[in-house]
């Protein structure tokens, strides 16, 4: 079970947070990506001010993206395939704006969602700046 705050220890912990935690916390945009991937992830709607709640304290700093998803199992009650699509979708567009925010208030990464397909051969090599194949393209031409 989560623990509970009171509406001054909410207060207390949001009025030192860094600015771009502040807006997150009460953005128009959060509460809609949350009820976007509610929905996505089918959250009865129900349960979406749980959720909302949740996602609050761990910009607030007070619980770790870890244990957001365990509460998101255990209070929330939902199962493992809603809470894996539950969490990519607020990971990607709640957590990840602020990503660096979060990691320093935590002092671990955040890790953003998987990478897009194909994106692992086209890394840029440090001292070239050229692209890194990686593994031979089909639709390059050699330049001579």
């Amino acid at each position: 079970m989560a623990k509970e705050y009171t509406k001054k220890e909410l207060w207390d912990v949001y009025e030192k947070l860094p600015e771009d935690l502040q807006e997150a916390v009460f953005s128009p945009e959060t509460a809609e990506h949350i009820r976007n991937g509610c929905k996505r992830s089918d959250v009865s709607e129900e349960k979406i001010p749980e959720v909302a709640k949740f996602t609050g304290r761990v910009l607030m700093g007070l619980l770790t993206p870890e244990e957001f998803k365990k509460r998101l199992k255990e209070d929330v009650e939902l199962n493992k395939e809603q809470v894996k699509t539950l969490y990519r979708e607020i990971n990607r567009f709640v957590f990840m704006p602020v990503r660096e925010t979060l990691s320093a208030l935590y002092g671990v990464e955040i890790e953003p969602s998987k990478k897009p397909q194909g994106a692992e051969g086209m890394k840029r090599t440090e001292k070239s700046g050229q692209e890194d194949k990686g593994s031979e393209d089909s639709y390059r031409e050699p330049i001579e």
